[in-house]
């Protein structure tokens, strides 16, 4: 079943056309890899996807489990199970990893029935775990002074908490040491589910060689120049996007 479904989609910024027609499916179960050069648009789509006010949409469609969300601001997005992981996480000074995880999570939950207390600590111990977050994180303001590993693998402890069922991940992998990235890959792997799509956005191979995507797509200048499955990638790596034409 498809769970994203991205139809001829035209976005500017301040003006400028940044996405010049994309066209796109994440079925349930499934992860896509969405690759290409710097410049190319991987992460102003994803901005697009969870409505950014600053990306306007002049054509197209973003149609999430049947819904035509194109028009819906951010939160309500998310609300819906759509979730961003930023490729630069915001520092959020005064707001503990604890209570803005509970927030989010609450958002999500009927008013008059918040997430008990204890199967929250529960779940966020255990997740924190799984990533090799120290416990103390919980009790740190979001982002404030995390390293960059830090503050990757906390964004995938969100998306463990939250659980959402299109997880748009903007360039998890960069910056990211090897053992940093064997571990958030390893997260990503674990939380995966057959009810989840996964549209991983990234310019290289290195965290496809942990995560095993059903599908990749090439961007190229704001277009998607080519389709098909892994091996796509292992031509990228020996002949670069220079070899990915754009269709006409």
């Amino acid at each position: 079943m498809t769970e994203l479904q991205i139809k001829n989609l035209h976005v500017e910024v301040d003006g400028k056309e940044i996405l010049k027609g994309i066209n796109l499916e994440v079925g349930k179960g499934e992860i896509v890899a969405l690759m290409g050069p710097n410049g190319a648009g991987k992460s102003s789509l994803g901005y697009a996807l969870m409505g950014h006010p600053g990306y306007k949409v002049t054509a197209g469609e973003v149609i999430y489990k049947g819904e035509n969300v194109t028009r819906l601001p951010a939160d309500e997005r998310a609300k819906k199970g759509m979730f961003l992981s930023f490729q630069y996480p915001s520092d959020v000074p005064g707001v503990t990893v604890t209570n803005f995880l509970r927030a989010a999570i609450n958002s999500r939950r009927d008013k008059k029935n918040p997430i008990p207390i204890p199967e929250f600590i529960k779940r966020m111990k255990e997740n924190m775990k799984m990533l090799k977050i120290d416990e103390s994180f919980m009790h740190r303001y979001l982002n404030d002074g995390f390293s960059g590993g830090e503050k990757k693998r906390t964004e995938i402890l969100q998306m463990a908490m939250l659980k959402p069922e299109m997880a748009i991940l903007d360039e998890t992998d960069s910056g990211l040491d090897v053992d940093s990235l064997k571990t958030v890959a390893g997260g990503i792997n674990r939380i995966m589910s057959p009810d989840m799509g996964v549209l991983l956005i990234t310019h290289y191979q290195r965290i496809l060689n942990y995560i095993k995507p059903n599908k990749v797509c090439i961007m190229i200048d704001g277009k998607i120049a080519k389709s098909g499955g892994p091996e796509l990638v292992h031509q990228i790596e020996s002949k670069g996007y220079e070899s990915m034409q754009v269709k006409a």
